[in-house]
């Protein structure tokens, strides 16, 4: 496990295989970490799937309202919704997508994230300065390599649950 520096900024995701810690990066876009923290803080990540996910590029998840394999959960619809909280305003940054990355999902609207974010398998620099990055996995990489492959996968891992260190 990562040595912790800033708890308040640091998110412990656990999948079935194991914890990825994720250091927050809220400097850089602050509003994007305070709506991850929110989010997670009121449990409404945990239980989601990892909706798409395509080998070599990222893997995606976060859809709370259609992701939750305990609430209402329908695979045909995860990836199309976020929360009931308002849309973000981008927060583009000189923060390169590299391997481990965090990025806000988004549709064409670069004011568009809500909840649904995407983990980096490798360095996507084509994404630079399109998707706000906000965070990056410090321990557990080996997890995330481990989700399974697919748009959407047929049997999909999801988020078991998603903490704020300081809260853990």
């Amino acid at each position: 496990m990562a040595e912790i520096k800033d708890p308040e900024n640091t998110i412990l995701m656990e999948l079935k295989t194991g914890t990825v810690t994720i250091e927050l990066l809220p400097d850089v876009a602050p509003g994007h970490c305070a709506r991850m923290k929110e989010l997670a803080r009121a449990g409404a990540y945990d239980n989601v799937v990892f909706h798409r996910v395509i080998e070599g590029f990222m893997a995606q998840t976060g859809d709370v309202a259609n992701g939750n394999t305990e609430k209402a959960f329908d695979l045909r619809r995860a990836g199309t919704g976020g929360s009931d909280l308002p849309d973000l305003k981008a927060e583009f940054s000189g923060v390169p997508h590299d391997r481990g990355t965090l990025g806000a999902a988004r549709s064409q609207n670069p004011d568009s994230a809500n909840s649904q974010f995407f983990i980096n398998f490798g360095d996507n620099h084509f994404l630079n300065r399109q998707y706000t990055v906000y965070g990056r996995v410090i321990s557990g990489m080996d997890h995330v390599d481990a989700i399974t492959r697919g748009e959407p996968p047929a049997t999909p891992d999801k988020m078991i649950s998603v903490k704020v260190a300081a809260d853990a």
